[in-house]
């Protein structure tokens, strides 16, 4: 069920605000987060520079983490593996990864704020979209950074067991280093083979 939401309104209690990072990578899982904050500390965190995580340094993300967890009301984190978005694709995967990290909150939220103009066809509660959300509400952008900083970590572990790939400097996403790795060794049991196609038609 789709809500209209108030403008100017970044948080309130009973509001979780999710969002994904990962979904255009070409290896290993994507990552969603939700959360939910109330006016007091949605505006502390906007005071401490919070903002989407794609326009904050990692220095910045990493001190950001800490104060975002400490004043949250509750927060989830969930995943969908690199097989997950092979098998269902990428939209269903990351809708999946979404509902995961809302059904890891303490409570149920009464609205779910979702990043970007599609709605969670899994979630059956009160929605609204937001475009460009992760600039617009607290708890998005709260969402985008937990999401980020612990996929991050994941595939920083990660790349010691495929060394190779350069994973630790791209996170997986189709740099020409990434690509060119691909080519020469070829994918690991962590690539989304879906991704690949088009990497491999155009080098026959």
């Amino acid at each position: 069920m789709k809500t209209a939401v108030p403008e100017n309104i970044p948080a309130g209690p009973g509001v979780a605000g999710v969002d994904e990072v990962g979904r255009g990578s070409l290896f290993g899982p994507v990552f969603a987060a939700a959360v939910v904050l109330d006016h007091s500390s949605a505006g502390r965190l906007l005071t401490a520079g919070l903002n989407d995580s794609k326009k904050l340094s990692a220095k910045r993300r990493e001190q950001l983490l800490p104060l975002i967890q400490g004043l949250c009301t509750d927060a989830g984190l969930g995943q969908a593996s690199a097989r997950e978005i092979d098998c269902l694709g990428i939209r269903a995967a990351t809708e999946l990864a979404m509902l995961r990290a809302l059904q890891r909150l303490d409570r149920s939220p009464e609205l779910v704020l979702v990043d970007g103009s599609l709605p969670l066809r899994l979630w059956s509660g009160p929605q609204a979209t937001l475009v460009a959300g992760d600039s617009r509400s607290a708890a998005i952008a709260a969402a985008s950074v937990i999401a980020k900083q612990a996929r991050d970590a994941l595939i920083r572990r990660l790349s010691q067991r495929f060394p190779g790939y350069g994973l630790e400097r791209h996170a997986g996403y189709g740099t020409v280093l990434h690509r060119q790795a691909l080519l020469t060794s070829g994918p690991t049991a962590l690539h989304r083979r879906s991704f690949l196609k088009r990497l491999w038609v155009g080098h026959r």
